[in-house]
């Protein structure tokens, strides 16, 4: 028997952002220049929303020994709970792209980061809006992480 998954998205431009989303957009900008990045050339930032209207930006850390080099998403994401552990998490915006290059696709977290943004759904018991944005172009909005990372594994079961 074959079953089909459908990921439902939406696609919005930057100019219908609300103001809320246009500064998470700008802080996640913000973040990607401020990236180290010396190996792959790949910026990558985040910024997300937590419910007191704090907005924590976060980009990602290369090391030469690749493993050791941390996401924007976690950065950013264990930042935020280190230093609010009990805030919740309402909006992330992730934006990467090559240095350099403006016109560049949304790039979507990788494997690991989708499986810390499940922990911290998890743990606030509610859903984080998740925005993949472009630097000059579309931008993906779904409304839980659930929607990336289907046959999700969490803490049931351990």
């Amino acid at each position: 028997m074959n079953k089909e998954l459908r990921i439902s998205y939406k696609v919005i431009e930057a100019n219908d952002l609300d103001e809320t989303e246009k500064k998470l957009f700008d802080a996640a900008k913000k973040a990607r220049e401020d990236a180290y990045a010396p190996y792959s050339n790949f910026l990558v930032g985040c910024a997300l929303l937590l419910e007191s209207g704090e907005i924590i930006k976060g980009s990602n850390q290369e090391n030469a020994a690749y493993p050791s080099g941390l996401c924007a998403e976690r950065t950013t994401i264990y930042w935020a709970s280190a230093n609010y552990p009990n805030a919740k998490i309402k909006k992330l915006f992730v934006l990467g792209a090559p240095r350099d290059v403006i016109e560049y696709p949304p790039t979507p977290p990788c494997g690991a980061c989708r499986q810390s943004m499940l922990e911290y759904e998890a743990k606030q018991e509610e859903k984080i809006e998740i925005y993949i944005a472009s630097l000059g172009g579309a931008i993906y909005k779904v409304d839980s992480i659930r929607s990336l990372l289907p046959f999700s594994f969490d803490q049931s079961f351990l």
